[in-house]
């Protein structure tokens, strides 16, 4: 009988080998290393020099959320080392004279190299770390995490930022929450810090200083998420043909993940709803233009939706996030998503009681101008220190670099 390995299993099995190849062949190299320096009598010196700051991206996507503090930093003259698993980053064409990138590799790869790096600091967006495979290096000195939206601390994957020395947070009630986590989970304290939201800022400066066009035809923006209970998931192109049925321009954004996750689903719709003069498929980097040209936004739980309604001042239309949290950090708190309450005052909930009501749900959103004193509420909750967020960081990740390295030094 034929020795079966489930897929799961096989996955976690060849992320072992590959971390204690990278253990080994990093391992044999100081080795050597070594080994020369003592035959010189230790006039060779170990070229691995403690890189004061880098900053790791696990996707070109996330350019966006570290470009306003690689400037700020740049401006500052820090120099950072900007690690991507992405080979098309746009911060490999980015101008900073103190920002240099380099590609990492694929995943296990890149992981490999991370858990061996010889860094002060290091700031990421990505979760996970001393969970799965990205471990903590013992030559990092310090771990810094900065959410890529503007919502629920607590809906990554469960322990996903637990072993972090800092978060770097934009409302009071993510605080809370990481306070709860930490005390249910006899965590040590994380130092937590508000400092605002640095990309929001950058794309309200940019629509500040954008001519939008006055007399523009209508447009509705569907941008949803990926998975099953996602819109496409969930109803298919039943919504694209509810949004046929109005007079507007339809620009359908789906997340880039769905086009690897969901090709079967998306290939499809592409296909009955080809591109004409009423829908338009778009697949750009930056989705500034977009939302600068979009009415309305309809998604569910994307974080497009914050990104479109607090920078642009719109309202959404938004579906119930029924996706099964005992998965994310939010289950051990068991208590209602702040997203969940702002959504309510961002726009109108889209389900399977109303979906045919499409046309004047869109109308009166539009129309209902509480929407934009709501937005302001909600502005107040998850924005903190507006137009401050990039030099916020940027201070921040200065004076904590002194603080590190004078206290090696007294030591």
């Amino acid at each position: 009988m034929l020795l079966y390995i489930d897929p799961g299993t096989g996955s976690m099995l060849f992320t072992i080998l590959i971390g204690v190849i990278g253990a080994s062949i990093y391992s044999l190299r100081m080795l050597f290393i070594k080994l020369r320096q003592k035959l010189s009598g230790g006039k060779i010196e170990i070229n691995d020099k403690k890189i004061p700051l880098v900053i790791f991206s696990d996707n070109k996507r996330y350019w966006n959320v570290f470009d306003p503090i690689c400037q700020e930093l740049d401006n500052k003259g820090v120099d950072v080392l900007y690690l991507t698993m992405s080979e098309d980053d746009p911060a490999f064409n980015c101008s900073y004279s103190h920002v240099r990138a380099e590609y990492l590799g694929s995943e296990n790869k890149a992981f490999a190299r991370l858990n061996f790096l010889n860094a002060t600091i290091l700031l990421s967006t990505t979760p996970g770390l001393d969970v799965y495979q990205w471990k903590r290096s013992k030559n990092v000195d310090y771990y810094i995490h900065i959410p890529h939206a503007s919502n629920d601390i607590t809906l990554y994957r469960m322990f996903g930022i637990d072993y972090y020395d800092a978060i770097l947070l934009s409302g009071d009630y993510q605080i809370e929450d990481i306070r709860a986590l930490e005390k249910m989970r006899n965590l040590p304290q994380k130092e937590l810090l508000k400092v605002g939201i640095p990309y929001m800022d950058k794309a309200a400066l940019r629509l500040e200083n954008k001519k939008l066009p006055e007399n523009k035809t209508k447009t509705i923006l569907l941008a949803p998420t990926w998975g099953p209970a996602a819109i496409f998931g969930t109803w298919g192109g039943k919504i694209i043909d509810e949004l046929l049925k109005t007079d507007y321009h339809i620009i359908i954004r789906p997340h880039p993940q769905s086009f690897d996750s969901e090709k079967e689903l998306l290939d499809g719709l592409m296909k009955a709803f080809p591109n004409s003069e009423r829908i338009e498929w778009n697949r750009d980097s930056d989705n500034f233009d977009v939302l600068c040209r979009s009415d309305i936004l309809i998604s569910d739980f994307s974080g497009v939706i914050f990104d479109f309604s607090l920078v642009h001042n719109k309202p959404v239309i938004y579906t119930n996030p029924r996706f099964d949290i005992s998965v994310y950090d939010a289950w051990w708190l068991q208590k209602p998503l702040w997203t969940v309450s702002a959504l309510k005052k961002l726009g109108h909930e889209l389900n399977d009681e109303n979906i045919n009501k499409l046309t004047d749900i869109i109308e009166e959103c539009i129309e209902n101008s509480q929407y934009l004193k709501q937005i302001e509420e909600v502005k107040k909750e998850t924005w903190a220190y507006q137009n401050e967020g990039a030099k916020r960081v940027a201070d921040y990740l200065i004076s904590k670099y002194e603080a590190l390295t004078a206290k090696k030094e007294e030591k």
